[in-house]
């Protein structure tokens, strides 16, 4: 009885994890295509050490597809690499290389076409079009991948260099821990619901660090962004939840480190925004919750432009930014409220840490700057602090609606 038992846990165990299947020089198989008829579902194929030139490999079985330590797998025409076509497969410990631009098709080191439940893990993929493609997938996992456009892709048309991870009409899907550089846009997001990403490092792309659209219930949490043409763009969509996110040096003459368009019921919170042209430019979005955010060195802190209602700004840091705040259209129902501003100069005399009187973020040579941009060159001059002070003394042209009324006199954070 008892082997009886050993016999059937054993045959339940293969059935459930499979052969595993060796490809290399010196193997059964010595190439790929003849290990990939032999497996069935559930098998491993296990790829040995060694560069491999394929051509466009569709993975139509449900199998785990595993390199060793240098095994690197080399477009042989310059075509996608790896299609996958079936669902529960998992790629892993691999590098690609070699998809070549092309102006016609959108072809990628990794494709995954109508399908689910794939893990696409830790691998290295470096000077391909597109890194890893995902259309019309769900519930699949991009952990722990490091991606390497090419270092010329900033000096390339945007038609000449493809994203890092690029996501079309995807469900439930986890983008984390990857390192993306050098590509158009790191990360791409398009009609993407129900997803996380999480501590991605997106850096050093001719575009945007992360280019999200048209999707909604999503989360970004603990990623960096930094040294992009422009930071994060997040347009025409619902119920996203940022937080703890790194925005930083994202410098230029457009830059960004966060640009959101018509978005609604977000909350952008715990955030840093360090040394960007501008942290947040804002334009037709309602009901978002700005909390607990850290605004650092950058040209301008928070630009609102029209269409902007029942926003709550609160408890917040400024510090040392060239400009807190522009407002060009009527502040409407958006709040300011308990946030530490740099700038402030009233006082706190009952001693309860928050400022007597209230504060005005928007000053007048930002209203100037708006219209006038080539005025920048009198920014730190003593003519513009002389300016300042006079239009707080008696105000004309600044919003006197656009307030604090409760500054905190120390730091939030």
């Amino acid at each position: 009885m008892k082997i009886l038992c050993i016999a059937i846990s054993f045959l339940s165990w293969t059935s459930i994890f499979g052969n595993r299947i060796e490809v290399c020089p010196t193997c059964a198989f010595t190439t790929i295509e003849e290990a990939y008829k032999s497996c069935e579902n559930g098998d491993t194929l296990e790829i040995k050490a060694g560069i491999y030139k394929i051509p466009n490999w569709k993975i139509q079985k449900s199998i785990v597809v595993r390199g060793e330590k240098n095994t690197h797998l080399i477009s042989q025409s310059g075509e996608e690499i790896i299609t996958v076509e079936k669902s529960n497969v998992t790629i892993q410990n691999i590098s690609f290389s070699g998809v070549v631009t092309n102006y016609l098709k959108e072809n990628a080191a990794i494709r995954v076409k109508r399908c689910k439940n794939v893990n696409i893990l830790n691998n290295t993929i470096i000077d391909c079009f597109f890194a890893i493609y995902l259309e019309r997938t769900k519930h699949t996992k991009v952990y722990g991948n490091t991606i390497n456009g090419n270092k010329n892709n900033i000096d390339r048309t945007e038609a000449e260099s493809g994203n890092g991870i690029h996501a079309w009409h995807c469900d439930s899907i986890l983008i984390a821990q990857n390192d993306i550089m050098h590509h158009r846009d790191g990360i791409y997001l398009e009609f993407v619901n129900n997803s996380e990403m999480n501590d991605n490092r997106s850096h050093d792309n001719s575009r945007y660090g992360l280019h999200y659209m048209f999707s909604n219930d999503d989360s970004y949490r603990r990623n960096i962004i930094e040294h992009n043409g422009v930071g994060v763009a997040v347009m025409f969509s619902r119920r996203i939840i940022m937080t703890e996110n790194t925005f930083a040096h994202n410098w230029g003459h457009a830059a960004y480190g966060l640009l959101l368009k018509e978005i609604y019921d977000a909350e952008i919170s715990d955030n840093k925004f360090t040394e960007n042209t501008v942290a947040i430019f804002v334009e037709g979005s309602n009901r978002i919750n700005y909390l607990r955010n850290s605004f650092r060195k950058n040209g301008w802190a928070i630009k609102f432009s029209g269409g902007c209602e029942s926003n709550k700004i609160s408890n917040n840091d400024f510090l040392y930014n060239s400009i807190d705040l522009v407002v060009s259209s009527q502040l409407n129902n958006n709040t300011f409220n308990g946030n530490y501003w740099s700038e402030y100069t009233g006082y706190d005399l009952d001693n309860n840490k928050i400022g007597d009187v209230p504060h005005y973020p928007v000053k007048l040579y930002s209203y100037i700057h708006n219209q006038v941009p080539e005025s920048v060159v009198l920014m730190r001059s003593l003519f513009v602090d002389i300016l300042n002070f006079a239009e707080k003394v008696s105000p004309i042209f600044t919003p006197k609606d656009v307030k604090d009324d409760a500054p905190k006199m120390n730091s939030n954070l």
